[in-house]
């Protein structure tokens, strides 16, 4: 059963700070992608809070924790909703903290920008523009996802083919958080110590400003470059990251018939066999992306942004939406059946792994490349589209992958170790216990915390106590 928390005491605390009770509108806001994972629809399908806080400034922040701690009510943080795990989706009820109104860009400078958690990272890169500047990455979700619940929730994205994940030092500079105690306390967290926040869910403290690099900004030109066979369009697109002459923003790769099938605005330019490689080069880069394509004769450029004419390119999305997990959304759009897995596939040898993958599942398991930078070396991880049946055959596919020598972050779990941590972050379950010691903040997503005799080895995954009820009464 759901439980019942004191809002009526909560309000009167908090005052004048904008708040919502309109239980169509809490459900909204108590949503992100979840429904991406077929698993985590029927089990989150019941999830709403109680309440949705939407502070305007840091100090508003501090007195929604102060009062949510003094009446024992859970928060969880929210962005804008892109993840696609339930991050953001409040197990335990209580209220949804958006910070979506916190969107100030604070400040510019070289190399770097201080911004709100709740910045749009499209409205970031658009004012950082005028100084020839941008963000070093990040997700297809661009134009809809914010700054805060990006470090908090994602990983890394486009842009990732040059300069790897968040978890590299030097891709956030600092974060500053508050904690959920009677007195909330401010703390700026740089180097070692950003890895107690990010990518934690906001199970440990609410961000409340932010501070990025910043790199060159160009005009990047799409490409589609078309192969008849997957395993020589994977070759291209690792040779193609391995020139370093070369600058890209985005190299994926996508198997045949999903691009023919999916992506339906650019279906005149592929034929239903072809194998996709997505790229985004830089303007002074294209001369030397068609000589490296000349160079593999079953390469045909099948799109140019820089030669196409207006009435080809009216209507097209641009490769970012079709890359990363916009892939999946397109295949979900016209096949509601499809889900997707997300694999490492492990330098040296992941052009030979994914081969030998590729060829076991066929059409069951369609391969999706996005080309990055992993420990300073190139490899691809796979965010592969899946024509799901059962769970029960989810996980065996799950379990093929990896005793195949490529490692799952599973994305139809909620918890942070089932997502591919695979062992409990004890620098962040520490953190925890010092910035959270009641467990308000988004409960239900490190199970270290919920349960520290949870036993992976069994095989089965972990379920927040009263969602199971909730989910049996929802039925399927």
């Amino acid at each position: 059963m759901k439980p019942i928390y004191d809002i009526a005491g909560f309000r009167s605390q908090i005052g004048g700070i904008k708040s919502e009770a309109n239980p169509a509108l809490v459900q909204q806001k108590s949503r992100d992608f979840y429904w991406y994972s077929p698993i985590l629809k029927q089990q989150l399908s019941t999830v709403t809070a109680d309440l949705v806080v939407t502070p305007q400034s840091e100090s508003e922040v501090r007195q929604v924790l102060a009062a949510a701690f003094a009446t024992g009510i859970p928060v969880t943080p929210r962005g804008a909703g892109t993840g696609n795990y339930g991050q953001a989706m409040p197990l335990a009820g209580g209220i949804v903290l958006n910070l979506a109104e916190m969107d100030k860009v604070v400040a510019i400078h070289p190399g770097r920008v201080i911004c709100e958690p709740g910045a749009l990272m499209a409205d970031i890169d658009r004012q950082t523009r005028a100084s020839g500047q941008a963000l070093r990455m990040h997700p297809s979700t661009v134009a809809t996802a914010s700054i805060g619940g990006f470090i908090a929730g994602g990983s890394g994205g486009v842009g990732s083919i040059q300069w790897g994940g968040l978890r590299d030092l030097g891709n956030i500079l600092r974060l500053r958080i508050l904690t959920m105690e009677a007195t909330p306390r401010s703390m700026e967290l740089t180097g070692e110590n950003l890895h107690k926040a990010a990518h934690a869910y906001g199970t440990n403290g609410i961000i409340v400003e932010v501070e990025m690099p910043l790199t060159s900004a160009y005009d990047w030109v799409d490409v589609i470059v078309a192969f008849d066979a997957f395993d020589a369009a994977a070759a291209y697109a690792n040779a193609l990251a391995e020139q370093d002459g070369i600058l890209t923003k985005l190299i994926t790769v996508v198997a045949s018939p999903a691009p023919y099938d999916y992506f339906l605005r650019h279906r005149q330019l592929l034929a239903r066999e072809k194998n996709a490689v997505l790229l985004m080069v830089a303007p002074h880069g294209l001369d030397a992306l068609r000589a490296l394509t000349r160079r593999y004769k079953s390469a045909s450029i099948a799109f140019d942004a820089s030669q196409a004419s207006a009435d080809a390119t009216r209507g097209l999305p641009s490769n970012t939406e079709l890359s990363w997990n916009h892939t999946t959304l397109r295949a979900l759009r016209v096949d509601p059946a499809m889900t997707y897995l997300q694999v490492l596939y492990p330098f040296p040898d992941q052009l030979a792994t994914l081969k030998r993958i590729h060829e076991y599942f066929g059409d069951e398991v369609m391969g999706h490349l996005e080309f990055v930078r992993f420990n300073g070396k190139i490899t691809c991880f796979g965010l592969p589209l899946v024509r799901f049946s059962t769970a029960e055959r989810l996980d065996q596919i799950v379990a093929i992958h990896e005793q195949m020598g490529a490692p799952i972050f599973n994305p139809h779990r909620y918890t942070l170790e089932e997502g591919g941590m695979k062992q409990t972050d004890e620098v962040q379950l520490a953190f925890k216990r010092e910035a959270d010691p009641k467990g308000l903040l988004n409960p239900g997503k490190m199970i270290a915390w919920e349960d520290p005799a949870f036993d992976y080895r069994a095989g089965q995954n972990f379920l927040f106590p009263g969602l199971e009820a909730r989910t049996r009464d929802a039925g399927p």
